[in-house]
């Protein structure tokens, strides 16, 4: 796509998808589509929402409630683009305790949605996520032709964190039920039904196994009576007949099992009914599904004697405005346990920044603290160190090869280096030392030793106090921004104030490098000159406290810099504005399900690896506390989300 053209007002994951090239309408896509906000205030207003890669015709569906057949109704549209929305008015009347069934042209239930007395007044939506998230009854006016987020209330209730985890129709018909939420939930008097509309609703209780409570965090199965086929539905109805979640599934989709995932629902090839989900070997496109806030998926281990996890410090606000994430709600644990010991102190933790390899996506880097790099692949779903490279990853050292840089940011030049910052010595610990160090990942050896060093420490007096403290609060992340982005979009040079011209700076190479400053939040803008020397083109706000890592993404044409626990754990997206300056566009939560933690690492996997309209997202943890001793995630540096293309 041409993501230049891009503008961020609400939701990157309306405004992304709906800026792809028009594709040809699917009518097979049904299933990607659903109900996503019903009002029964008079006009009888519904929404549907396409979830999908790909627009989705619509031509010939039908719907029905309680009280008449299915009939034919005039969309805003003939067909739903990728990510997109078409609104209707219902041809017949909604009552105030009723429900909606979508059909498609041949008569396939696509979506449905039930609600008791009032529940649609002035609408009710889902909320937690477009085309995913719970139903709940709207507090403000409604939102129909857009994202839902302005029309749902602050929070859901604990009832709507209970989602459909994961289908079998093989025989055993076996559905499962996870709770996201804090608290347990009662479901003695909730009942379920499929996709055929002649059946009446069962009784979660009256199911075998006989369900009537689900523990937070927790997990509740049982074989449905109703008998769930190859192209078939299951819908969940709390006890006063609102829909809680969904899942819809194609022939032999849920078969052995679909299960929820972070890029929604897939065919697995194993079931996992009672534990987490596997999204091993999955077969993504066997349905879709309904949900809140998301799992966290993955985890487990036993901790080492040298991995030590550090409970996070320093939780602070996120900025006004901030939006929710925009990709997943599913996030996996993406990293064996205690993974990133080395000899250098309590190790297993202090993963810190990441990198994508723009000329080869397969490839994350990684910065750790004490002085260490890896280079990072895939295998079986986790990024485990590159053997190839080094198995227990590569020492760095300062210029002249002494010192233990506090490395703690990276980014990959248009050279191919790697670009790393260190924010003071470690052997020195009350002494900053704010550099960036250039290293050629192709340098045979354990240890590396930067072909170039800049120190820009002069600058930073206030981080020179004779405190550890304050010393720990410089260089934290780096970014390397291309000229071609910077010239395209009309950067007006701070130092001439004129329109930056790359060629007055010969010796600075492709770009400029953004490196971000925990003390205060700022990015500082630096060429690198090739004999060792620097230009500083000054700094660019963030509005927030605090900067822990800083990436250019050239998919959504932004610079981010992200910010852990200080700052709400949130990304910011700045872009060139009409006068030249660069400034915020818009800032993002990480998904509800993650915890709030150091997260001092994060990197966006470029968009020629897009798949469904989504691409990876992964964090790094730098004290991998998780949620505590005793969870799944604890002793895990590194999680995997999605993010729109």
């Amino acid at each position: 796509m041409c993501a230049a053209s891009l503008t961020f007002s609400g939701l990157v994951v309306t405004g992304l998808l709906a800026a792809q090239p028009a594709a040809a309408a699917d009518p097979s896509g049904y299933q990607n589509v659903r109900i996503n906000e019903v009002t029964s205030s008079g006009n009888d207003t519904v929404e549907l929402y396409n979830g999908g890669s790909t627009a989705v015709s619509i031509s010939g569906w039908k719907m029905a409630d309680d009280g008449f057949s299915p009939q034919s109704f005039s969309p805003s549209a003939s067909s739903i683009p990728a990510g997109g929305f078409v609104t209707f008015n219902s041809p017949k009347g909604l009552g105030d305790s009723d429900k909606l069934v979508i059909y498609t042209s041949g008569g396939t239930v696509v979506d449905r949605v039930d609600w008791a007395t009032n529940a649609a007044k002035p609408a009710m939506a889902r909320c937690g996520g477009d085309g995913t998230g719970a139903w709940v009854t709207a507090t403000t006016a409604a939102t129909f032709g857009s994202a839902n987020a302005a029309g749902c209330p602050a929070g859901v209730p604990a009832a709507s964190k209970v989602v459909v985890n994961e289908v079998g129709s093989d025989g055993s018909d076996t559905v499962e039920l996870y709770n996201g939420g804090t608290s347990a939930v009662s479901i003695g008097s909730w009942k379920y039904v499929d996709g055929d509309t002649s059946h009446s609703a069962a009784s979660l209780s009256a199911s075998s196994p006989s369900a009537t409570s689900i523990p937070a965090g927790g997990y509740v199965t049982f074989n449905s009576t109703l008998g769930l086929g190859d192209n078939d539905s299951l819908f969940l109805l709390d006890g006063s007949g609102n829909t809680v979640d969904s899942a819809t599934w194609a022939t032999n989709g849920a078969k052995p099992s679909d299960e929820r995932c972070a890029t929604g629902f897939q065919t697995s090839a194993s079931a996992t009914f009672g534990a987490v989900n596997s999204c091993s070997g999955s077969t993504p496109g066997g349905g879709t599904g309904g949900g809140t806030t998301g799992q966290l998926l993955g985890g487990g281990g036993s901790l080492t004697s040298g991995c030590t996890p550090e409970a996070p410090g320093g939780t602070g606000s996120a900025p006004s405005g901030t939006q929710a994430w925009p990709g997943g709600l599913d996030v996996t644990v993406a990293d064996n346990v205690c993974a990133f010991t080395t000899s250098t102190g309590p190790e297993g933790r202090d993963l810190s920044g990441l990198a994508f390899d723009p000329a080869n996506p397969s490839v994350l880097w990684a910065a750790k603290n004490k002085n260490w790099l890896y280079k990072l692949v895939k295998s079986n779903g986790k990024w485990v160190p590159d053997a190839t490279w080094s198995a227990t990853g590569k020492q760095i050292r300062f210029a002249g090869g002494t010192g233990q840089p506090d490395a703690e940011g990276l980014t990959v030049g248009s050279n191919g280096h790697l670009y790393v910052t260190s924010e003071r010595d470690n052997g020195n610990n009350t002494v900053p030392k704010d550099t960036v160090m250039e290293f050629d990942p192709a340098a045979t050896g354990s240890t590396l030793t930067p072909l170039h060093q800049w120190d820009m420490t002069a600058q930073f007096p206030q981080l020179d106090t004779g405190s550890k403290d304050d010393a720990n609060l410089g260089f934290e992340g780096v970014g390397f921004v291309p000229d071609s982005w910077l010239t395209a979009n009309g950067w007006v040079n701070p130092l001439t104030g004129a329109a930056y011209n790359p060629a007055n700076y010969p010796l600075h190479g492709g770009g400029l490098f953004f490196a971000g400053l925990e003390y205060d939040g700022t990015l500082h803008v630096y060429g690198l000159n090739s004999d060792g020397s620097f230009t500083t083109f000054g700094t660019v706000s963030t509005g927030k406290p605090g900067v822990m890592d800083v990436t250019y993404d050239a998919g959504t044409q932004r610079i981010v810099a992200t910010c852990d626990n200080t700052c709400g754990e949130t990304h910011t997206f700045l872009k060139v504005n009409a006068s030249g300056a660069i400034v915020p566009d818009v800032t993002y939560t990480n998904p509800a399900v993650m915890p709030v933690d150091n997260l001092e690492g994060f990197a966006l996997a470029p968009t020629s690896t897009c798949a469904n309209g989504f691409r990876e997202a992964v964090w790094s943890d730098d004290g991998i506390y998780g949620f505590g001793s005793g969870t799944s995630s604890y002793g895990h540096a590194l999680y995997s989300g999605t993010f729109p293309c």
